[in-house]
C-alpha cells in the first residue's frame, strides 16, 4: 500500500487508517480492530489500525498519523508491505505480572523489546503499567527491569574512570539545582554529561529552562564534543535513544497518575546507566505536598535505589532533603533561568535557598573524586561559585550548545495578596505549581509564579505573597481564578 502522512497526533501510539473497503480490510474480516505490522524490506512496524468510510484515503493508500509517520521515516507515496501479525507472546507474561507472579530477567528483556518495537497497544502497556504497580515487584525485579530498559537502547561510553550525574526526583516547583551543580562539577573537572526532561507534569523541567539561555536538541555527536571540551552539558534527554521504552511507559503512567516506586526507579536508573553514567547522586525531596511525603517512605526508597544501583554497576548515593515548599523564587522557563543565573553571577538578593542547595549537592558530587578529603567537596564547590568559575563555566556550556537571547517574564502581571496579617505557615506545592501552568508555563516561556514569601516570613493584609506573570491575558485569568478558589496555596496563620 501506499503511504499518505496525516497529520493525526496520536500521543507516541502507532496508529495507521485504510480504507474499510480496501483489499487489505475485506481479507482481514470484520470483529475487532487489530494490529497490523508495516514491513519494508528488513524492518518492521506495528501499528493499531483503524478503518475509515470516509474518501480522504485511497483504497490502495494507508494512512499514518505522525508519530508512525516519524518511526517509519519514508516520503509520502511510498509502497509499505502490510501484514496481519503473529500474536506478541510477552503479552503472557505481562498477564502472569497482573496476576502477581514474580517474572525473571529474561521475561523483562521479552518485555521491553516489545515495547520497543511498538509491539504492544495502549492497552497491553497499560495492563504492563498496572501489573507492575499492583503487583508488587521485589527489587530484583526493579534491577531486571531497569537494565533491560538500559541494554536495550542506545547507551554513551565516554572512554573516563568516572563519568558523574545527578536527579531529582521531583515535586518541589523552582528546584532548579541541576543548573547549579552542573558548571561548578564542570569547572571542578569532572565529567557530568547532564540529560535533563522537559516538563511533564510540571511548570518547567530542567530542559525547558536551560532552553532560555541555549539550545538543548544538540544531537550525539555535538554532545560529546561539547563534554570533551567543556566537562559538561545540559541537553534534553529526548534528543537521544537512552532507554527509549521509558518514554513510551512514561506516555501511559501520566494519564493514569502512577508513580510506583519500581518502575520510577527503572525510569531513572537506566537513563543513568545508558548515558555512561558510573557515579549518581539521587535528591528524595520530603515533605507534605511533596512527591514523598515521609521519611519511612524516603528511607526505602533510598534503600531501593542503592540496591538497584549496585546491581547495574552503578555507585549511586541518595540524599534526603527539605521538599516542604518551593527551592528560589521563580516557578517557571524564564523565571528559574533568572534564578539561575544570579546565583552564578553572585548576585546580592539572589535566593539563598536554591544557592545553598546547589552548593551541597555540587559539592557532594565532587567528593565522588577519591583524591578529596572526606566532606572538603562542598568547600570546593563554594569556592568555585564565589571565584567566578561556575558563572564562566557555564557561559562557555551555552556557547557551545548554541546561545539564545533570552525570553524576559511575562509583562502581563497579578499579585496574589494576603487575605490577613500574620506568617505564612505552609505552601501547597502542587497548587502552585498548578497556578504557574495555567499561566501558561512552560509552553509560555515568561509565564509562572514569582514567589515573594516563603514558609516563615510575615506578610500584612494586602501585601503580595506571589505574582503571577502571564504571555497571554486569557491565561492571566486562568491563573489568577485559580487562586481566587485555592487561597490555601499559601496558608496565613
Amino acid at each position: 500500500m501506499k503511504i499518505k502522512p496525516l497529520k493525526i497526533d496520536t500521543n507516541r501510539e502507532s496508529v495507521v487508517f485504510i480504507r474499510k473497503n480496501s483489499d487489505f480490510c475485506r481479507a482481514i474480516g470484520s470483529g475487532i480492530l487489530p494490529k497490523v505490522e508495516l514491513k519494508v524490506g528488513d524492518r518492521s512496524l506495528y501499528a493499531i489500525l483503524n478503518t475509515i468510510e470516509e474518501d480522504f484515503l485511497e483504497r490502495d493508500e494507508i494512512g499514518l498519523c505522525t508519530y508512525t509517520t516519524k518511526m517509519l521515516g519514508l516520503p509520502a507515496g511510498s509502497e509499505v508491505e502490510v501484514r496481519y501479525p503473529e500474536p506478541v507472546r510477552s503479552v503472557e507474561l505481562v498477564r502472569a505480572k497482573v496476576r502477581g507472579e514474580v517474572l525473571g530477567a529474561q521475561d523483562y528483556r521479552y518485555i521491553i523489546r516489545d515495547i520497543i518495537e511498538n509491539r504492544y497497544s495502549k492497552v497491553e502497556l497499560t495492563a504492563f503499567v498496572v501489573g507492575c504497580s499492583q503487583g508488587a515487584m521485589d527489587r530484583d525485579e526493579i534491577a531486571y527491569l531497569s537494565e533491560a530498559m538500559a541494554d536495550l537502547g542506545e547507551n554513551l561510553e565516554w572512554g573516563r574512570e568516572m563519568v558523574v550525574d545527578k536527579h531529582c526526583i521531583g515535586g518541589v516547583p523552582g528546584n532548579r539545582t541541576t543548573m547549579l551543580a552542573v558548571p561548578i562539577v564542570a569547572a571542578y573537572g569532572l565529567p557530568i554529561p547532564k540529560t535533563s526532561s522537559r516538563a511533564i507534569t510540571s511548570p518547567s523541567g530542567t530542559a525547558d529552562t536551560m532552553e532560555v539561555l541555549a539550545s538543548v536538541d544538540i544531537g550525539r555527536s555535538r554532545m560529546k564534543e561539547i563534554v570533551e571540551r567543556e566537562n559538561g552539558c545540559l541537553a534534553w534527554g529526548g534528543a537521544f535513544a537512552l532507554s527509549p521504552a521509558d518514554d513510551i511507559i512514561i506516555s501511559v503512567e501520566r494519564p493514569l497518575n502512577m508513580d510506583a516506586p519500581g518502575q520510577m526507579i527503572a525510569s531513572i536508573l537506566s537513563k543513568k546507566k545508558a548515558a555512561g553514567s558510573t557515579h549518581v547522586l539521587l535528591d528524595i525531596p520530603v515533605g507534605d505536598t511533596a512527591k514523598v511525603r515521609s521519611y519511612s517512605k524516603a528511607i526505602s526508597l533510598r534503600k531501593l535505589f542503592e540496591y538497584v544501583g549496585g546491581k547495574m554497576g552503578l555507585h549511586v548515593e541518595v540524599i534526603l532533603t527539605d521538599g516542604s515548599q518551593p527551592i528560589g523564587r521563580g516557578i517557571g522557563p524564564s523565571l528559574e533561568a533568572r534564578d539561575v543565573m544570579s546565583i552564578l553571577a553572585n548576585e546580592p538578593g539572589a535566593p539563598e535557598d536554591l544557592r545553598k542547595k546547589g552548593v551541597d549537592i555540587a559539592g557532594r558530587i565532587i567528593d565522588f573524586d577519591p583524591s578529596v578529603r572526606g566532606g572538603r567537596g562542598r568547600a570546593i564547590a563554594e569556592e568555585i561559585l564565589k571565584s567566578g568559575r561556575a558563572l564562566d563555566k557555564m557561559n562557555r556550556i551555552i556557547s557551545a550548545q548554541g546561545p539564545k537571547t533570552p525570553t524576559p517574564p511575562g509583562a502581563l502581571t497579578k499579585n496574589a495578596e494576603a487575605v490577613k496579617s500574620g506568617r505564612v505557615a505552609s505552601i501547597q506545592n502542587h497548587l502552585l505549581a498548578k497556578c504557574a501552568k495555567l499561566a501558561g508555563a512552560p509552553q509560555d516561556q515568561g509565564a509562572g509564579v514569582f514567589c515573594l514569601k516563603k514558609v516563615g516570613d510575615e506578610v500584612k493584609q494586602g501585601e503580595p505573597l506571589f505574582r503571577i506573570h502571564a504571555e497571554q491575558n486569557a491565561d492571566l485569568g486562568f491563573a489568577w481564578d485559580y487562586w481566587q478558589r485555592h487561597p490555601e496555596i499559601m496558608e496565613i496563620r
